[in-house]
């Protein structure tokens, strides 16, 4: 197996993205309507491209991809926020962290948040956040062995 690198994703990993995301069961759930779905062009999925165009452009987003020997396996997003709290630290947000499921449990996860935190750390970060479903039980444990600690009860609202 290669080793992973992790860098900035490109407008050609969207598919490779969209893959990860959608192969995943909670957000089949939230999302009935991704199961199986293949990403699709560019004109008749304008919303993802859209997103993505936003995420590039901002300079308190960076959309993350792990690269295999060319291949994207997993991927994250980390959004940096400045805040008053906490004497005005910048925190770091990371959200839809995925590994492609074959490589789950083989230390690209790790290796990614790993990264991620460093990332953080370098931009002078005082505090780094996620979010997980509650339904993720693996998840958590994943979390907690990097030391994170269920501190805060989340609560969101569809729109």
């Amino acid at each position: 197996m290669a080793q992973a690198i992790f860098r900035t994703a490109t407008r050609a990993d969207v598919p490779a993205i969209l893959d990860l995301l959608n192969d995943d069961d909670v957000a089949r759930d939230r999302d009935a309507s991704a199961a199986g779905r293949a990403p699709v062009a560019e004109e008749a999925d304008a919303a993802c491209w859209a997103a993505f165009e936003a995420i590039d452009a901002d300079p308190r987003n960076e959309l993350i991809v792990a690269d295999e020997a060319g291949t994207v396996v997993g991927t994250c997003q980390l959004t940096f926020t400045p805040s008053l709290s906490r004497r005005g630290a910048e925190r770091m947000t990371i959200e839809a962290v995925r590994v492609r499921a074959d490589l789950r449990g083989h230390g690209v996860g790790r290796a990614m948040m790993l990264w991620s935190l460093d990332r953080a750390r370098a931009r002078g970060c005082g505090l780094a956040q996620l979010t997980t479903d509650k339904q993720r039980s693996d998840a958590h444990r994943f979390y907690a062995s990097l030391g994170f600690a269920p501190s805060h009860e989340g609560f969101k609202l569809r729109l």
